[in-house]
């Protein structure tokens, strides 16, 4: 026998009862951001100066960059580090959904700077060894009567995209970047290894051996900036 549900059944309230119970446990226990804010509340923050080789720790200073750095697509910003993505608005019946583009993610080596000490940082993306969430720094539309900025067409050119239909009107598009821009406040967590320094590599680093903050099989790298995951949240709480 076939049973069908009907507005009234209580069933229809159950489900979407379950339904609304999943998606809020999803996005409190399952988020990315929430993730690595819980990752990195259970390792101990540690300054450079204290750091011992294979322990987990985590650090929070000022991104500096190693080589030439990154310039970020948009902004034009100096960074070791810049995650961008470009989607179109797309029509499918009665709804509208966002078709992704582009979603490129560059990292570089960076050094990490706090109180006079460095360490460095070795993101590498195959295979990746890290986990990362950075906040959105900007954010950019066009659409029906909203013109694409000169800037923006520049971004959308590069990457081989046409602002407007065959017909002439503007496609609905929107464009988001995040960096980890030079001189940054971050967080960092990893294992930690001393390295034997090259002077030839390192002209100006006035020690023999640095600290690094690496992945192992166990444990990625974590990478974010969220103000929530630093030091300096934690500080501003115990003045409170």
């Amino acid at each position: 026998m076939t049973y069908f549900l009907k507005m009234d059944d209580p069933w229809i309230f159950i489900l979407i009862s379950i339904a609304f119970t999943v998606s809020i446990v999803y996005s409190v226990f399952f988020n990315k951001e929430k993730l690595i804010i819980r990752k990195l509340k259970k390792i101990n923050s540690r300054s450079i100066s204290q750091l011992q080789s294979n322990e987990l720790a985590k650090v929070s200073g000022k991104a500096l960059h190693v080589k030439e750095p990154l310039i970020a697509p948009f902004s034009k910003r100096k960074c070791v580090a810049h995650i961008i993505k470009i989607e179109q608005q797309k029509s499918s019946g009665k709804s509208n959904y966002w078709k992704e583009l582009v979603n490129q993610e560059h990292f570089q080596e960076f050094f990490l700077e706090k109180g006079g000490d460095v360490l460095i940082v070795k993101p590498r993306k195959v295979p990746k060894n890290y986990i990362t969430h950075l906040v959105e720094d900007r954010t950019i539309s066009s659409g029906f009567l909203n013109d694409p900025s000169p800037e923006f067409q520049k971004v959308l050119r590069y990457y081989g995209i046409d602002s407007e239909t065959l017909l002439g009107f503007n496609k609905t598009l929107r464009y988001s970047e995040r960096i980890i821009e030079v001189g940054e406040y971050i967080t960092v967590a990893g294992k930690v290894k001393w390295k034997e320094i090259d002077p030839d590599v390192f002209p100006e680093y006035r020690y023999s051996r640095i600290a690094a903050l690496e992945s192992d099989e166990n444990q990625k790298l974590i990478i974010t900036d969220m103000i929530e995951a630093s030091d300096k949240r934690t500080t501003s709480s115990s003045v409170l």
